[in-house]
């Protein structure tokens, strides 16, 4: 736990991040809330800083970012893209990108996006889909020289010209964070999960002819989301008999993507924690899970979708306007666009488009020539990758159609985008952690 008054050069950071243990980083990992410049209010750890808030580096900035979504090389994508002698065992075209970041994702979505924050302005960090694929190889070989400043400066894109703030209280900021969190001095990551892209791409392979699995709506009465005709007791292709173990509803279907996403989200906090702890730095992720807040401040487009859509229940009774966040617009560009309205005139157009994206011949992410991958030779790969079937796709058109037809955005439970967790990263004030804390805590 560093608390030196001085700024790093770019030399001190590479040398710190060259010779510091992994295993001190696990060891000493914590969150180290108190920064320069704070005042903690009340309780037996009242206590006032008696130095002025110091911003971060941009050399730290950037390191932080970097162990945040960083792209570090090509994903391997050992997956099964045919059956072969193993009955019901591909799938394997569920995969999307083939590019990976400093953490996991699944089917290499890289479903959140990540904006970065302080005195000066806010910016969001680009995910690997966001670039050029011609660009990928010499980002890939920056991180691997580790020109981080250079990747920083080159992933970011400015999105507001001050720091981005919420009103600071509840729901926005928990009462417990008011003194500490997004303050002068301070650092900022906030990780936005894009949900729309991997839903389609799951439902795309549930409907599938492998796993033919079938969903219910369970706030329609546990009817059948849309999909009716495709069941098997129709004449269709999946499996409506619960006893198959293949239906599901739409609630616990969109419980398992945020799940997944919200893993993604866990791992990028982790990973800056324990960046902030290799370089000297305090920080703490805290909660930022409020549906609109974050992405209202940061100026995302936004639909009110009347609350008697939302909940499924139709006219009737009190309503109200429920804010939803459906996409990122800065000077006439789209910077994050989901895979919905009102980008695309219906969900059937959205799904065609996510279909292409993946599978158009010469420029899909599996269709591309492979050159934008790790194989010897991706081109012969890729050819051997089958599209999902026109009844799947067909499938996940018409359950799409039910939710945003049904619910007024999609998914149903949140729209296009979600925030969990954030994280800051500030320089920390000593005097307070030598002040209440036994000198091996204090240390770190």
């Amino acid at each position: 736990m560093d608390d030196t008054n001085a700024r790093p050069a770019q030399a001190d950071v590479a040398r710190r991040l060259a010779t510091y243990p992994l295993l001190d980083a696990l060891l000493d990992r914590r969150s180290r809330r108190f920064a320069k410049g704070m005042r903690l209010n009340g309780g037996p750890l009242a206590y006032e800083s008696a130095l002025r808030p110091q911003p971060l580096a941009i050399e730290e900035e950037a390191a932080l970012a970097f162990a945040a979504c960083g792209i570090t090389g090509y994903a391997l994508a050992e997956l099964p893209y045919q059956t072969g002698g193993l009955r019901d065992a591909s799938s394997g075209n569920i995969m999307t990108h083939f590019v990976g970041r400093t953490v996991a994702s699944g089917d290499a979505m890289h479903d959140c996006a990540v904006f970065v924050w302080n005195d000066e302005g806010a910016w969001l960090l680009k995910r690997p889909q966001d670039h050029p694929r011609a660009d990928l190889a010499d980002l890939i070989r920056a991180a691997r020289e580790r020109r981080l400043v250079e990747l920083y400066e080159r992933c970011r894109v400015r999105v507001a010209d001050e720091r981005v703030e919420t009103p600071r209280e509840w729901p926005f900021v928990a009462p417990f964070n008011k003194y500490s969190a997004n303050v002068p001095g301070t650092t900022y990551f906030l990780p936005v999960a894009e949900l729309t892209a991997l839903s389609i791409n799951v439902l795309l392979t549930a409907f599938d002819d492998e796993l033919a699995m079938f969903v219910l709506d369970d706030r329609d009465g546990y009817r059948p989301a849309g999909i009716a005709r495709f069941a098997r007791s129709a004449g269709g292709h999946l499996e409506d008999d619960p006893r198959s173990g293949r239906v599901a509803t739409v609630s616990s279907l969109e419980t398992w993507i945020c799940e997944f996403c919200a893993i993604e989200q866990g791992g990028i906090l982790q990973n800056l924690g324990l960046m902030a702890e290799a370089l000297g730095l305090g920080g703490f992720p805290h909660f930022a899970a409020h549906p609109f807040g974050w992405p209202q401040a940061l100026g995302f487009r936004m639909e009110a979708v009347p609350f008697s859509r939302v909940s499924g229940l139709g006219p009737g009774g009190a309503d109200f306007p429920v804010p939803t966040p459906v996409g990122l617009e800065r000077h006439g560009r789209v910077l994050l666009k989901p895979f919905c309205p009102p980008y695309y005139r219906d969900m059937r157009e959205a799904v065609l488009d996510f279909v292409d994206y993946k599978f158009a011949e010469g420029r899909g992410t599996l269709r591309d020539g492979g050159a934008f991958t790790a194989w010897k030779d991706g081109a012969r790969v890729q050819a051997g990758i089958p599209r999902c079937s026109e009844r799947a796709v067909e499938a996940a058109v018409a359950y799409c159609e039910h939710i945003h037809g049904r619910y007024g955005r999609f998914p149903a439970s949140s729209g296009p985008f979600r925030t969990v967790l954030a994280y800051q990263a500030h320089r920390l004030d000593r005097a307070f952690y030598e002040r209440f804390y036994r000198e091996e805590a204090a240390r770190g």
